[in-house]
């Protein structure tokens, strides 16, 4: 092998460099998965809320304000996102009241309402595979059409 013929430390600094870019790599990857998925969830919902005729639907797009809009799309008041500055307890809480959100907006578009529970399944590491089926389960209810 040609790494034979470089002194030790050389090698060392190649081998390191090679690891150090791998690493990059993933990293500038796994980046652009998340932006891909933040899109597609922020154009699912706005879709959503054009549907329900949100007066603001662009607000999907903007982090806090999504989860306010959700939650007025589902019949609470928006202030409740503010839960969010609790530690723990208060995320808990918004979790909550963004599943039954999601529940009744399910409903209101014609779908199950149980659909809404790949959103808290999603966020324990047990059952991740739910993150995949919330994604489909937002882009079924923005873009199939109900007979």
């Amino acid at each position: 092998m040609w790494a034979n013929y470089l002194p030790e430390a050389y090698r060392q600094e190649v081998f390191g460099g090679v690891i150090g870019a791998f690493l990059a790599t993933i990293f500038i990857l796994a980046i652009i998965f998340f932006v891909a998925l933040y899109i597609y969830q922020a154009w699912a919902w706005m879709v959503i809320a054009k549907k329900r005729k949100h007066k603001h639907p662009w607000l999907a797009w903007i982090p806090f304000a999504a989860s306010a809009m959700r939650l007025q799309l589902g019949g609470f008041h928006w202030a409740w996102v503010f839960l969010f500055l609790i530690p723990v307890l208060g995320w808990i809480a918004v979790i909550v009241l963004l599943t039954i959100s999601m529940w009744r907006i399910f409903e209101k578009q014609k779908y199950a309402g149980w659909l809404a529970l790949s959103f808290p399944l999603m966020i324990i590491p047990k059952f991740g595979i739910f993150g995949i089926v919330y994604f489909v389960v937002i882009g079924l209810v923005a873009w199939k059409k109900r007979r």
